[in-house]
């Protein structure tokens, strides 16, 4: 049987058995290897950096014996490579634009119809909308195909079976409402990932970083000068039952394994490169990627993990312990998270907020750093910060004012401004002088030569005058 992918309407690729004269094996073949392709990203540096010689390099006999220094300058050179893959600008040649709509929004239904008639008047590619939208009396698709003869063959519609099988279909993706239409991309996309441009139309947004109200020239600039793009780090979860894989997930946020409706307290094993880590005694256990780290993993106590670090956050929900704190494991380390044979009750599973699995005794998931990341465009640099400085308000603090903006207030509670003086009006040497110590020492009798010399009966509470001396100054 032949198995063929298409859009609708449009036959795109086909995995024939009768055309390669093998069984439908061969074609079941012919799909794993079209998922087996790099990510869409990766593959726009193969001309700078032959990543397969580096691995060979890397995984030969001579790494075994390879001198200090050189494992130095190796790892050196990764790091700058990583940092420039991070500063790089990629030209994309755009034809199929993706636009993913915030779902049962019906106010940005007429946005969503005003990017589409933009982008095939101006730049005339492609642009697929949700299926949904084909009957839409907001959309009004027909009103857009009767307004230009070129939109009937440009206007198309996608579905998330076709954005699935087919990933390599689209340029670029534009997502119009806040960062849960942003996981619902990284949900649509399970293996590759086109760029992400994430338009803010909704409530937080740590993901979206562009105004809607300047999408024109936003696009304009990536049309026409290419785009920086953040790799963000995704984790592959494979789910065991009995011994066996029953379904794996890719997520951009986090995975949670909880209690559930269960009222007793969670037992995991949590293992990490197959060596047990430690017994979870919790409500949960959340296991967060950089991007996740502003979301449940936060609200747990988890900390703020910048994006470019590859790291995985191991956050506990209300553990039973006061020693269980979050903590910080290398994106090398494959993490198991097991539910042991002598656990009270099971446990549930799930993946971005989606798809809650029930775990039983001895049943586990491995969680894996993914090698298809979610590239989202960015705008400068700074745009970690300034997301989390603009929806978490960190570090917004009332600047603290100098002492001559206070005021003094009297006993009728009239306030009256502090004047500006060059020094206090008090006398503060008088509490530190030689000779009057010298003198109040003398009538007690005899005292220690240090405290007559140092002018202080205690050496510590004059340091701690001294102190207040200076801070007042």
């Amino acid at each position: 049987m032949p198995v063929t992918i298409q859009t609708p309407g449009n036959p795109v690729r086909s995995f024939s058995a009768t055309n390669s004269g093998t069984t439908g094996r061969g074609a079941l073949s012919g799909v794993q290897d079209y998922f087996r392709k790099p990510c869409f990203v990766h593959s726009r540096f193969d001309d700078a950096v032959d990543v397969a010689k580096v691995l060979r390099e890397i995984s030969s006999d001579n790494f075994d014996h390879i001198s200090h220094s050189s494992l130095v300058q190796t790892a050196t050179g990764v790091r700058e490579l990583a940092k420039r893959i991070g500063q790089a600008t990629i030209n994309i040649n755009v034809r199929s634009v993706l636009i993913v709509t915030k779902a049962r929004d019906n106010g940005l239904i007429s946005l969503t119809r005003q990017l589409a008639e933009w982008l095939m008047l101006t730049r005339e590619v492609n642009v697929y909308v949700d299926a949904k939208l084909r009957l839409s009396k907001r959309f009004n698709a027909d009103g857009l195909l009767d307004a230009n003869e070129k939109f009937e063959s440009l206007l198309r519609y996608w579905t998330p079976e076709l954005t699935n099988m087919m990933p390599d279909l689209f340029d670029l993706v534009l997502t119009l409402g806040g960062d849960g239409t942003v996981l619902y991309t990284s949900w649509l996309f399970q293996r590759i990932v086109p760029p992400v441009l994430a338009f803010s139309l909704g409530s937080l947004g740590f993901l979206t970083n562009f105004p809607f109200q300047d999408y024109q020239s936003h696009l304009n600039k990536v049309f026409d000068d290419g785009i920086k793009v953040n790799l963000r780090m995704r984790f592959t979860c494979t789910v065991f039952k009995d011994g066996h894989q029953t379904e794996v997930h890719e997520v951009i946020n986090e995975i949670v394994i909880d209690r559930g409706p269960s009222p007793w307290i969670s037992m995991l094993e949590l293992y990490g490169d197959n060596h047990l880590l430690t017994m979870v005694q919790a409500d949960g256990l959340i296991l967060s990627t950089p991007t996740g780290s502003t979301a449940y993993s936060l609200s747990a106590g988890g900390s703020l993990v910048h994006p470019e670090i590859p790291a995985i956050s191991i956050t506990p929900i209300c553990p039973h312990t006061l020693s269980f704190r979050p903590m910080l494991l290398p994106d090398s380390m494959l993490l198991k998270v097991t539910v042991p044979r002598n656990a009270r009750n099971t446990a549930w599973a799930s993946f971005d907020g989606r798809h809650r699995v029930e775990l039983r005794s001895g049943d586990y998931v491995t969680v894996t750093a993914s090698q298809y990341p979610f590239p989202t465009v960015s705008t400068s640099p700074m745009d970690y910060i300034e997301s989390v400085s603009r929806t978490l308000k960190w570090n917004v603090r009332e600047q603290q004012k100098p002492f001559k903006d206070y005021v003094d207030t009297d006993r009728d509670g009239s306030s009256t401004p502090v004047q500006d003086e060059e020094e206090w009006d008090i006398d503060d040497s008088a509490f530190f002088s030689t000779s009057s110590s010298s003198t109040m020492l003398s009538s007690f009798g005899s005292a220690p030569q240090s405290a007559v010399t140092t002018g202080s009966s205690s050496p510590l509470h004059k340091e701690s005058f001294l102190n207040l001396n200076g801070s007042l100054k």
